[in-house]
């Protein structure tokens, strides 16, 4: 009897040895730089431990990371757009990859792409809103792709203004629809969308609305496209030769679009089903006096963060802000579930992150252009991997522990 327990326990203690192996090797090969960084016993930590009382994910600082960042490679990403794609189109540093979002008194949870896939299961999500918001897709497509290897099990189709990725072993879509204004526009186009003249039905939304009101998670953007000094409102069709419009300020027409949009999903929208997000403005890196740089440059060339606590760029405007975090508050007193997830002064700090002349352009830039290219340079959008990963950590924080 007695060697039959200790042979029993040789066994248990062998068994204990295995295991304690596997996980050693996945936490050892999963630790390099590929992409995919999977803590075993830290994550299940964390996803029984994490909370979000006394923390504070939007006030931080960036770290330097080159252990855990980045978090996918550009090349390797499935769904890379080349909008945003900075090293093929001839990037040659490196370094604005590596930096890590550090919120103050807390951290954010590691991303697990498996489980927030199994936390959509069955689900849709849409992203709702302009370029800066198809960034913020492709951005969480690259994150979950290495999360998904087989090939067929993830698809994305585009369906004019809709584009909609699928997880088929999730059942789960994540789709982007293209509706920069909110309200209906002459700049509804997917693809020729570039007018001088912008002119927006400003109580005009059911044609767009109707193509996303069904979804289980809803994540708008709307601000870039507000910024234009002229646009026209319309009251009535665009043929009708009898209607009506008006020029306003920037603030006062962005009200107008916003409570439209308020309205319709207060009366359409199923709150038993449907959280929301409203994601702040995306901040641009266009006037390099605001850092300190000759006035006339931009974020052509720049390389590092700015460290300074508590940067705010001139052209960010908060009166645009203010307006939709009053009507964010409004819906909420409703009863709809949304969230308003300022990203605005996390990303003030990275006028290292634009895609600068490294993307694909539209029009391919002219031989002056070329000798000059700080005119010519994207100080708007966000290479990728990038800033808008940090985006994605956040929201996946909130899905995973709050939806």
């Amino acid at each position: 009897m007695e060697k039959l327990q200790r042979l029993f326990h040789g066994y248990r203690s062998i068994g204990f040895m295995l295991v304690m192996g596997v996980i050693m090797g996945v936490v050892y090969f999963c630790g390099d730089n590929s992409g995919i960084r999977f803590d075993v016993i830290g994550e299940a930590k964390m996803a029984d431990d994490y909370s979000f009382e006394g923390c504070d994910l939007f006030n931080g600082s960036w770290v330097y990371d080159n252990k855990s960042r980045p978090l996918y490679r550009e090349k390797e990403c499935s769904f890379m757009a080349d909008d945003y794609a900075c090293q093929k189109f001839g990037r040659k540093d490196s370094e604005y990859q590596f930096w890590r979002w550090q919120p103050h008194g807390c951290d954010l949870p590691r991303f697990n792409g498996t489980a927030l896939l199994e936390k959509l299961r069955d689900k849709r999500v849409v992203f709702v809103g302009d370029s800066l918001g198809k960034n913020h897709w492709v951005s969480l497509l690259c994150l979950i792709d290495s999360w998904i290897p087989e090939p067929s099990h993830k698809v994305a189709e585009w369906h004019g203004s809709l584009i909609t990725f699928r997880a088929s072993e999730f059942n789960a879509s994540i789709d982007f629809y293209w509706e920069p204004l909110l309200v209906e526009s002459n700049c509804d186009d997917p693809v020729h969308h570039r007018v001088h003249d912008r002119i927006m039905k400003i109580e005009s939304i059911e044609r767009h609305a109707k193509q996303w009101i069904d979804a289980d998670v809803l994540i708008f953007d709307s601000y870039t496209w507000w910024l234009e000094p002229n646009m026209t409102l319309l009251w009535g069709s665009f043929e009708n030769p009898n209607r009506t419009s008006i020029e306003s300020g920037r603030v006062r027409r962005y009200e107008m679009a916003l409570k439209t949009w308020s309205n319709w999903l207060d009366t359409h929208l199923n709150r038993n089903k449907t959280k929301m997000f409203f994601i702040s403005l995306s901040p641009d890196h266009k006037e390099g006096g605001d850092w300190g740089k000759t006035k006339g440059e931009n974020c052509f060339n720049e390389t590092e963060p700015i460290m300074e606590q508590g940067y705010w760029g001139k052209g960010t405007d908060t009166d645009l802000m203010r307006s939709a975090q009053s009507i964010v508050q409004d819906l909420e007193k409703k009863g709809l579930e949304i969230e308003l997830l300022n990203i605005t002064q996390l990303s003030q700090y990275r006028k290292d992150g634009h895609p600068s002349i490294y993307k694909r352009h539209w029009v391919p830039p002219t031989e002056s252009e070329l000798a000059n290219p700080i005119p010519y340079s994207d100080c708007t959008h966000w290479c990728l991997p990038g800033v808008p990963d940090v985006w994605n950590e956040i929201l996946y924080t909130y899905i995973r522990y709050k939806l």
